[in-house]
């Protein structure tokens, strides 16, 4: 595994795991009151494009960071939008 790779999967590591406690969070208490509407739902729509960047190019440390962030940001806005 090449260097760039490394810091790459390590990079999307931290950055996805850094949405599990928020994700957790939502999901125990039901509490979305402090989750921004307009924010995670930009948010989202940028990892969906990151995410189509990473399959069109191949960079496949962007395409595994960006698909479970995806899958966990899409939750908490789920979660923001039935919650109210």
């Amino acid at each position: 595994m090449q260097l760039s790779d490394l810091i790459g999967y390590t990079a999307a590591t931290l950055t996805t795991c850094s949405f599990v406690p928020q994700a957790w969070l939502t999901f125990k208490t039901r509490n979305v009151s402090g989750i921004s509407l307009g924010m995670y739902s930009v948010f989202t729509l940028g990892v969906a494009l990151w995410l189509a960047y990473g399959l069109l190019a191949g960079a496949w440390p962007v395409v595994a960071a960006n698909a479970i962030t995806l899958v966990l940001a899409m939750s908490i806005l789920v979660m923001k939008l039935r919650f109210r």
